[in-house]
């Protein structure tokens, strides 16, 4: 378990840093994260069922941006897990991608894919 965070962490660093993908949704992306894991949440925990709705949207706009949103090229090359994972997850993502809003994935988002 200690080595699945250790490349998740250094996953997550080698994509901040990947010149890439704009400043301002790495921005947007690390305060997402944040949010993830602060126990402060727009909709209380406590609350059943419903105290989960943020972090999950929150969880589906990042997973959306990756899988969805920036080259696919961009993501493999700093993906540190076998591909038979990575399909794995983009359809966990294609489930959550339900989830977003289209109002906020359109006008979030500052990358523009490769024309070609």
């Amino acid at each position: 378990m200690k080595m699945f965070f250790l490349k998740l962490k250094n996953f997550l660093k080698d994509v901040a840093e990947d010149e890439r993908i704009p400043m301002r949704d790495k921005k947007i992306l690390a305060v997402l994260i944040g949010l993830i894991i602060s126990p402060i949440d727009f909709i209380p925990d406590w609350i059943p069922l419903y105290g989960l709705v943020d972090d999950l949207i929150m969880l589906a706009l990042i997973m959306d941006y990756f899988f969805n949103v920036i080259d696919q090229s961009i993501l493999l090359s700093n993906y540190p897990w076998g591909m038979k994972s990575f399909a794995r997850i983009r359809r966990v993502a294609a489930v959550l991608s339900f989830f977003v809003p289209n109002f906020i994935a359109d006008n979030l988002w500052k990358y523009v894919r490769e024309p070609f």
